[in-house]
C-alpha cells in the first residue's frame, strides 16, 4: 500500500491568525534539566548530553486539525455539543473521496451543484461515513503572507447537502471550511444580514459533524476514490478541536 501524508507541519513560519511558537531545548539543555531534577551534574551524562525537547505554544486550531461540534456552537441537534474527546473513533477511519476544485479562484464559494457536478464527473455516489476532502490547492501557498485568505470555501447549503448523504467528516486544504473570513466580513459590512458570517460552520448547530482544516497533498492521491483516510484527532480534554496527521491509504 501507499501512504500519503495529508498534513501540514506545526510551524511558526506559517502566516496564519493562530500561529504556533516552538522553544527548542538541546541535548545539553536536557542534561542541565536532568541534573537539576536528580541532584546530579551535567557532566554525569555522556558528553554532558541528555534529552532534547520542545515546548510548543499553539491553539488547537493551529496546523492540521479536526473541528469538533463544540467549536461551532454550545449545542448540536438539540443536545450539548460534543467535544473532540467525545466523538466516535469510527468517524475518523473510512473511505475517502477527493473533490477537485483547484481550478476555482481563492474566495470561490462551492455550491451543492458544484459538488454534484464533480461527483458526476468522477463517477461516484457518496455513502454514509465517507470522508469528503475538498481540494483547492491552498496548501501550495502555505507560507504566503495571506495564506488564510487563499482557499475556495464551501457554502452552508452545500455543507448541509453533504451531511444529508450521511457524511460525518469533511475536510479542506484551505485555512478554513467557509470562504475566507475577510470576504465574509466585507460582505457583511456591505449588507449586514444573517447567513453571511461563518455560515457553513454554523450548520453544526443543527447537524453534528466534524471538519478537517489545513490538509495538504490532496493532489498526490492518485485517484478520487477507492482509498482509505485515517485522521484520528488528538484527545484534547473538552477540546473544540484536536490536532491530527491525516493519511491517505492507497492499495497498490
Amino acid at each position: 500500500m501507499k501512504l500519503i501524508d495529508l498534513s501540514v507541519p506545526i510551524s511558526p513560519s506559517i502566516r496564519e491568525p493562530l500561529p504556533a511558537s516552538i522553544a527548542y531545548a538541546s541535548h545539553e539543555d536536557g542534561a542541565k534539566q536532568a541534573a537539576a531534577a536528580l541532584g546530579l551534574n551535567s557532566s554525569d551524562f555522556p558528553e554532558s548530553k541528555a534529552w532534547a525537547t520542545e515546548t510548543i505554544t499553539l491553539n488547537t486550531h493551529a496546523g492540521t486539525h479536526i473541528d469538533a461540534p463544540w467549536h461551532y456552537w454550545p449545542t448540536s441537534e438539540g443536545k450539548p455539543a460534543r467535544t473532540i474527546d467525545e466523538l466516535p473513533l469510527e468517524w475518523f477511519y473510512a473511505d475517502g473521496v477527493v473533490l477537485d476544485f483547484s481550478s476555482k479562484p481563492p474566495g470561490y464559494e462551492i455550491t451543492t451543484e458544484d459538488l454534484m457536478a464533480e461527483l458526476d464527473r468522477i463517477g461516484y455516489t457518496l455513502k454514509p461515513l465517507d470522508i469528503v476532502l475538498i481540494r483547492s490547492d491552498a496548501d501550495k501557498r502555505l507560507y504566503h503572507e495571506h495564506y488564510a485568505y487563499l482557499h475556495a470555501g464551501v457554502s452552508a447549503e452545500a455543507t448541509v447537502w453533504l451531511l444529508d448523504q450521511g457524511i460525518k467528516v469533511v475536510g479542506t486544504d484551505g485555512w478554513g471550511w467557509d470562504i475566507p473570513l475577510n470576504l465574509q466580513a466585507a460582505s457583511y459590512k456591505a449588507e449586514p444580514r444573517d447567513g453571511v458570517l461563518w455560515a457553513a460552520h454554523y450548520v453544526g448547530k443543527d447537524r453534528e459533524y466534524c471538519q478537517i482544516e489545513k490538509l495538504a497533498n490532496l493532489d498526490r492521491i492518485p485517484k478520487p476514490f477507492g482509498f482509505k483516510v485515517s485522521c484520528f484527532p488528538v484527545k484534547v480534554e473538552k477540546g473544540s478541536a484536536g490536532w491530527a496527521r491525516p493519511v491517505a491509504i492507497v492499495e497498490d
